[in-house]
């Protein structure tokens, strides 16, 4: 059983942002780092999936609904947002294979959590949308077909991190790696024995300027300024994604 567990999510093809959460000592000391899907869709993908790749079996995969478009996307059945099609047109044939194959969920045992389960939107579906303060009776709907032991759910998906109680059940959002809403910075989450959110800073700037230089992407420059800088707060975020948690 894994003592701490680093949780990484919507990492979103932004390699500085990757490398500055891997350089924080608790997750170099971690016994495991979960990725929580959407890793590469972004203006470095091909450099994002490498550099995870690196992390060899220290890394658990769980797949998003960004990474299986670019798999979708690649089959001739474009996801229709520019930076996702592009970045399918970039990655290897073996990154395709490997997103391909990333499992939709992942239960793990961790130290003081006990069962926990890994997922990128919800248990049952990689893009629905579960909030801080979505109802119960949607947190009953989305988790009803979890096993019994399962006491904490960990999803990305909204790139939102908080920790909130549902019937029980400690459920985590650790944020987002590389498209922050609530603040510049790539959020994660470290388990074990308890819950914490963390936030690594970064000097934004150098990071910007950095993607823009290592990314083909045409729109790269536009793409950093708007998410890497945070400039979508969790106010905003909640007000566009209200309405699809069904209430």
């Amino acid at each position: 059983m894994p003592d701490r567990v680093a949780v990484l999510s919507d990492i979103h093809g932004v390699l500085p942002a990757l490398d500055a959460v891997l350089a924080e000592p608790d997750v170099a000391a971690a016994d495991l780092i979960v990725l929580t899907g959407d890793l590469a869709a972004g203006p470095q993908p091909v450099e994002v999936l490498d550099r995870l790749t690196e992390l060899g079996d220290r890394a658990r995969w769980v797949g998003g609904n960004a990474d299986r478009e670019l798999v979708e996307a690649r089959a001739g059945k474009p996801a229709g947002i520019e930076v996702s099609d592009w970045a399918a047109r970039q990655l290897r044939d073996d990154q395709v294979a490997r997103l391909a194959a990333l499992p939709k969920r992942l239960t793990l045992p961790v130290t003081g959590l006990g069962e926990v389960l890994f997922c990128h939107a919800t248990p049952r579906d990689d893009e629905e949308v579960v909030l801080v303060d979505s109802r119960p009776q949607r947190w009953a709907e989305v988790f009803a077909d979890l096993p019994a032991e399962v006491g904490t759910v960990v999803c990305g998906h909204t790139h939102m991190p908080f920790t909130r109680l549902v019937d029980r059940r400690l459920v985590v959002n650790p944020g987002s790696v590389g498209m922050p809403y609530g603040g510049a910075g790539a959020w994660w989450a470290l388990l074990g024995p308890g819950v914490h959110l963390r936030r690594t800073r970064f000097d934004t700037d150098a990071a910007c300027a950095e993607v823009v230089a290592g990314s083909g992407y045409p729109e790269a420059a536009r793409w950093v300024d708007e998410y890497l800088r945070g400039r979508y707060s969790d106010l905003d975020a909640l007000t566009a994604f209200g309405p699809r948690d069904g209430r």
